[in-house]
């Protein structure tokens, strides 16, 4: 596929469209001035190809262009146009595909309708490159996914924008963007012919059988640590069930066969069955009896407590009288001599008040006391009596209180059993349940072997598609490929004289890295340490130059063109404005980068297409045959450039 016309429409549909024709199986050559739009062609046609984030420039192409149209023909002369409209946003899906002979050619502007999206577009462009239907499978147990191979692919070794072309760490377009290091990486061995649909074939049923063989391990793997499970599980619960009563002999060591048989056993066992619970009106009349009993035995406590007092006060009372009697009795021993006058002080035989007792009326008050003191320890015996009965009733309340008590505490006790065999009975319906569940999940020694018999198929079938990827080689061949390339690479750069090129055994294309690397008898050095932007810029003209004649002789399935965007830059100051005025240049070494380009499209014998956007402007006439577009002020001074000055207008 190569590029005859580029078109761009204006967004009032009415003017006529800016075409740019180019020169198939040729050097393009388009130069001009700085800001004259030569960098957007690369951009414009990467997006006509598909590409879903433009990355053209605001101004003034946004202010101007509604459509832009790509005139394409195939090896078979068959015409393609890839048109899509100005982007809405950060992208758009939007594009129109039309199809024909020769005679087509790029449409009127009220031609341009929306009648498919970008995943058409790049799906017919790619079917009609050649590229078969090849979906690249990761390496087994990569982390990627796998893709569809397609334009988009391919698109990534045909261009080569001024940032790109000069960067001595990236050699392939878009290459430092998230995820297309990757991608260069899977599909280059399949541009170059190492890789094919049969190997991406074998790959896919390699990641099928993988993914097969995993599963069937992985349910090998789970039967087996079940099983594991189970029989430690297994011999877990017939302990605890030897624990709880179920089973009564048990071997130390029970084979698994044995601890199937003893679950089933401890499962069929029957629970110990337990007498009801005591009713609670029991309990509430002994608690009631013993309420009644405490009260009575206070009461006699009390009562005893009375009578205690009582024989205190008697004993006390009865002391006072012996001891009073005893004083009076000594007043008996006065005879009638010792009568007086109780009238009259016998001290000072004065008159009394009150006249003093005489010895008959304390006579007679003895005689009294000592009846009152006879009376009272009359009493005493009584008191005696009544105390010791008393006190008999009182002990046997004490043991009615006592007997209750026992039988309180027995049927707490009662109680407590009770409740125990009811845990116990719960704990044994537990286990008797985690040992159905058990001999539930237990698989046969049949599904182990099955399982196993499964992974060993599929390891096998692994094993055998494994060995027919490794004769694939796809690695090898590759390199093999970048070997044939390295031989014009090597030739042409030290034909450019380039850095470390004269003392290079081979100048090549390193897949790992994705860069050229320079190899030398010292060893081997990568582009990023060689320096100066004139040999970056050259070893990346010779790289693309080598790769692109390897696919035209290979007939592979990429777009036969490849556009190159300001690859003198590093001969000509900062933002030249014209380059053609500098005379400081190295014109020597322009010179030969572009006899280079020119005699390249011609050893190819128009299979390749090579464009160049570039600010040079040589005179000699195979220079001047190759220029498609010379975007500097005409002689009447109007400008020159991509857009027309009238559109700006």
């Amino acid at each position: 596929m190569q590029l005859l016309a580029l078109a761009m429409y204006h967004r009032d549909g009415g003017t006529a469209p800016r075409v740019l024709r180019f020169r198939p199986g040729a050097l393009n050559i388009i130069t001009g001035e700085s800001e004259t739009g030569k960098s957007e062609v690369l951009d414009i046609v990467d997006y006509c190809l598909g590409r879903r984030t433009p990355n053209l420039p605001d101004e003034p192409i946004d202010r101007t262009v509604g459509w832009y149209a790509l005139l394409v023909v195939f090896d078979d002369g068959s015409r393609m146009v890839l048109a899509r409209p100005r982007p809405t946003g950060a992208s758009t899906l939007h594009a129109m595909v039309q199809t024909g002979d020769s005679r087509l050619d790029v449409p009127a502007a009220g031609e341009l309708v929306p009648n498919s999206n970008v995943a058409a577009l790049r799906s017919e462009v790619s079917a009609r490159l050649g590229i078969e239907d090849f979906r690249f499978q990761p390496p087994v147990g990569a982390g990627r996914k796998a893709f569809d191979v397609s334009i988009a692919h391919a698109a990534l070794l045909c261009f080569q924008n001024q940032n790109e072309i000069a960067d001595k760490k990236a050699l392939f377009h878009r290459q430092t963007e998230t995820g297309l290091v990757q991608t260069l990486k899977d599909t280059l061995p399949y541009f170059l012919g190492a890789a094919g649909p049969e190997q991406a074939l074998r790959r896919h049923h390699l990641t099928e059988a993988a993914r097969a063989q995993r599963a069937a391990r992985r349910k090998y793997d789970d039967a087996a640590r079940h099983q594991a499970a189970t029989e430690a599980n297994g011999l877990a619960l017939v302990r605890l069930a030897q624990n709880e009563g179920l089973l009564t002999e048990v071997p130390a060591a029970p084979s698994t066969a044995q601890v199937i048989d003893l679950l089933q056993q401890a499962l069929a066992a029957s629970p110990r069955t337990s007498a009801p619970l005591n009713l609670p009106d029991r309990r509430q009349a002994l608690n009631t009896e013993r309420r009644a009993l405490r009260d009575q035995l206070q009461e006699y406590d009390e009562n005893l407590a009375t009578v205690d007092r009582w024989q205190q006060q008697g004993r006390a009372f009865t002391g006072e009288l012996h001891l009073q009697l005893d004083r009076l009795k000594t007043l008996a021993l006065l005879g009638p001599e010792h009568q007086h006058d109780t009238s009259i002080c016998p001290m000072c035989t004065q008159p009394l008040p009150h006249p003093d007792p005489s010895a008959q009326d304390i006579a007679e008050l003895t005689g009294h006391l000592a009846e009152e003191l006879a009376h009272a320890q009359t009493l005493q015996p009584v008191r005696e009596e009544h105390r010791r009965a008393l006190q008999t009733e009182r002990d046997s309340i004490a043991e009615l209180l006592r007997l209750n008590g026992v039988q309180l505490r027995e049927l707490l006790a009662s109680d407590e059993r009770m409740r125990n065999l009811q845990e116990q009975n719960l704990r044994i319906a537990h286990i008797q349940g985690r040992i159905a569940e058990a001999l539930t999940r237990t698989g046969s020694d049949g599904d182990i072997g099955r399982l196993r018999h499964e992974l060993a198929l599929a390891e096998e079938r692994t094993a055998a598609l494994q060995d027919l990827v490794d004769e694939d080689d796809v690695a090898a061949e590759t390199e093999r490929c970048l070997a044939d390339i390295a031989t014009d690479m090597t030739a042409w750069a030290k034909r450019l004289n380039l850095g470390q090129a004269a003392e290079a055994t081979e100048v090549g294309i390193s897949l790992s890295l994705l860069n050229v690397v320079v190899r030398r008898p010292a060893g081997r050095l990568p582009l990023t340490r060689i320096g100066s932007a004139k040999n970056w810029i050259g070893y990346h003209l010779v790289a693309h130059l080598a790769l692109h004649t390897y696919l035209r002789r290979n007939a592979r399935p990429v777009p036969g063109f490849l556009m190159l965007d300001q690859p003198t830059q590093a001969f000509f100051p900062e933002r030249p404005r014209d380059a053609s005025k500098i005379q400081d240049a190295d014109w020597a070494t322009v010179t030969a980068y572009f006899t280079l380009l020119d005699e390249v499209a011609r050893l190819n014998e128009g299979n390749l297409q090579i464009i160049v956007s570039d600010h040079a402007n040589l005179p000699d006439t195979w220079f001047q045959d190759a220029v498609i577009a010379n975007w500097r002020p005409n002689s009447d001074g109007s400008r020159n450039a991509l857009i027309p000055p009238e559109w700006l207008d």
